[in-house]
Order: C-alpha cells, then sequence, then structure tokens
C-alpha cells in the first residue's frame, strides 16, 4: 500500500504513470530492452523527446519563438547558468522573496553586475514587495523571480510590472504545470523536474530565441542554450530516462483535461489544508498573506512546538510522509503537487482535526 508523500521534492509521482514506467523498463514498446538502455540518437529515443516537447508545449501553450531545452544539473545550475547566458556585461535585478531566490541572487553575483531589485527578507519571506518596493532596472539584462518559494510557501499570482524590454526569467521549478501560464511574458522559464514533472536530474528551460545569442565567451558548450538548442539538447547523452518519464507525466496531464483542470483540482487542495488551519482557532498557525499562499506548498507551525515530534509520529502511523518542514522554518509543510490525491489531503486534514481536537 502507498503512503501520501507530502515531501518536497523529489516528490510524489502518478501511481498510473509508475505503473506503466515498470510494465515498460524491461521492454519497452517490443523494443527488446528499456528505454535506459536505448541510445539516445536512435530513432525509438528520438521519437520519445520530441513527443515530449510537443506535449509541454500544447499543455503550457509555448508560441513558437521559443525553444524548450531539456538538461540537467537541476534548477541550481541554471543559478549559475542564466547570468553566463543572459548577463553580457550588463547588469541584472533580482526580486528576492525567499530561500530559493536569495540563492539564485548569491551565485549569480559571481558572474558580474547583480543587483537587489527588492526583497522581503525582513518580513521573514512571508509576503511578496509591494509596488513601492520595488527598485527596477529599466535597463537591466533580465530580472530573476521565483514564482513559488518552496520553503516559505510564498506564490506568485501576479507579475510585477516588469520595465519594457526586459526580459522576465523565472524559477517555476515547485509550480510548473500546476494552472496555465502566460509563457509569452517570459524571456526564461526554468523548472528542476522532481516536484511536477518527474525524477530528479533533469531540468526545462523554455527561452526566447532572441536571448539566445548573449552567451559569454567563457560560456562551457554544454552550458551554452544556443549550442544546446542548436543540437536537440543532445550535444552531449541527456537523461533519458527522466524525458521519457516526464513525457509520460505530460500525457497524463493531458488526459486529466490539461492545466486548466490541474488549476481547480489543485485549488481545492489547498483550500482545504488553509480552511483546516484557519479553523483551528490559533491551533495551526500559516505565516503567508492570504493574497500569496501558495496553492503547492503549505507551511505551517503548531502553537506548541513541543508538539512537533507527536504530530509527526501520528503521521506516520496514518502513512503520512514528508511534513516535516524545512529547517530553516522548522514545523510542518505540506507540499501537495499535481499528483497528490484530494484522499491525501483529507487524511492530513483529518489528522489534523483530530489531533488539535485532543491537544488544544
Amino acid at each position: 500500500m502507498r503512503i501520501h508523500n507530502f515531501s518536497a521534492g523529489p516528490a510524489t509521482l502518478p501511481a498510473q504513470v509508475l505503473e506503466q514506467v515498470r510494465d515498460e523498463l524491461l521492454d519497452w514498446h517490443g523494443a527488446g530492452m528499456g528505454i535506459m538502455e536505448m541510445s539516445h540518437r536512435g530513432k525509438d529515443f528520438t521519437g520519445v523527446i520530441q513527443q515530449a516537447e510537443a506535449d509541454l508545449r500544447e499543455l503550457m501553450g509555448i508560441p513558437g519563438n521559443y525553444k524548450v531545452l531539456f538538461l540537467q544539473g537541476g534548477a541550481t545550475l541554471q543559478f549559475a547558468q542564466i547570468p553566463m547566458n543572459l548577463l553580457g556585461g550588463r547588469s541584472a535585478d533580482y526580486i528576492v522573496t525567499g530561500s530559493w531566490s536569495k540563492k539564485a541572487y548569491k551565485e549569480a553575483q559571481r558572474f558580474g553586475d547583480v543587483r537587489l531589485a527588492a526583497t522581503t527578507e525582513a518580513a521573514a519571506f512571508t509576503r511578496l514587495p509591494r509596488g513601492d518596493e520595488l527598485k527596477l532596472d529599466p535597463h537591466a539584462a533580465y530580472l530573476h523571480v521565483c514564482t513559488n518559494e518552496t520553503i516559505h510557501g510564498v506564490e506568485m499570482f501576479d507579475l510585477p510590472d516588469v520595465p519594457e524590454g526586459v526580459p522576465l526569467v523565472a524559477d517555476m521549478s515547485s509550480h510548473i504545470l500546476s494552472r496555465p501560464m502566460d509563457v509569452s511574458r517570459y524571456g526564461l522559464i526554468y523548472a528542476g523536474a522532481q516536484k511536477n514533472i518527474g525524477p530528479a536530474g533533469l531540468v526545462i528551460v523554455i527561452i526566447r530565441e532572441d536571448l539566445l545569442d548573449k552567451a559569454s565567451a567563457m560560456t562551457p558548450s554544454v552550458m551554452n542554450y544556443a549550442t544546446m538548442a542548436e543540437n536537440g539538447s543532445m550535444l552531449n547523452t541527456p537523461p533519458t530516462f527522466g524525458i521519457y518519464l516526464a513525457g509520460l507525466i505530460f500525457q497524463n496531464l493531458k488526459a486529466q483535461g490539461g492545466l486548466a483542470a490541474m488549476e481547480q483540482a489543485n485549488s481545492a487542495k489547498a483550500k482545504r489544508i488553509y480552511d483546516a488551519i484557519e479553523a483551528s482557532g490559533g491551533f495551526y498557525r500559516n505565516p503567508v498573506e492570504r493574497s500569496c499562499r501558495s496553492r503547492m506548498n503549505v507551511p505551517f507551525t503548531l502553537a506548541n512546538p513541543a508538539l512537533d515530534a507527536g504530530f509527526l509520529a501520528e503521521a506516520a502511523e496514518r502513512r503520512l510522509s514528508g511534513l516535516k518542514g524545512h529547517k530553516s522554518v522548522g514545523g510542518m509543510r505540506a507540499s501537495i503537487y499535481n499528483a497528490m490525491t484530494l484522499e491525501g489531503v483529507d487524511a492530513l486534514v483529518d489528522l489534523m482535526q483530530d489531533f488539535a481536537a485532543r491537544k488544544a
């Protein structure tokens, strides 16, 4: 019996997709071998990666003047790869709204002039910057944001007013594919796979074509977006298994009705947990401003931290896993990505209500 896995990543995957992987692991479509054993340049895998890209383009409505790259190194490598490819001797702006955008900002400083356009660290990353707090450079090479902060549970539903001509670069690792996004508003989108896409190791980059010619001459070929685009993400051997599994996830999302259906389901799941927090009379608390509470990552604390261990122990007894909060913020965190079922959310809410009734 599978558990309800609330881990922030690597995260739960759809059972039906994993069952298909199991069935195809030794013999993919009668090939006599599994996808991990195939040449990445053979017609079988070429078909897999092309279909994965086509399905992702359909799901997200990716315009034709954007390239889709299947890369390695996770989203964290992109913290360096982005300035190497886009900075071009100019400056860039970073909005820091949590741990991951802070890490991206710090890493980018290694490569040139990087400005802190706004930060909510003084507010413990419990909100997004107000409009009057943004100090944006109209001549910046790009503006970087993290549209969902996995650790602090802050999500952008409205984008900042980006100066005309400045490309918006977004880390969408923990909420990509959770709802429709207007890709045309971004110059570059990147996302690690291990939350809503597939297994860890794969990272997807969606980049507007006019940004492909700006890399520093010192950028290694394997980290150069233009070179990888010219080679169809296969300058070197790509993460073939990760791409294959991501492709199955894309097909699974299409079968469920696409991203509009995902948004409806994810909104309902998040509401149940937030409602349970609000109805607890202060026994549970979420510090994030309501307007930017994440639908994917719901952090919450117990009024008495001495009860944390007991809560986690009872969660384990009920086969609820991955609820311990990040060490930097403590408490609990429920990550409820696309593959988390409503049944799993209801099981968590039942625990929250029962535990509060006995311990308050």
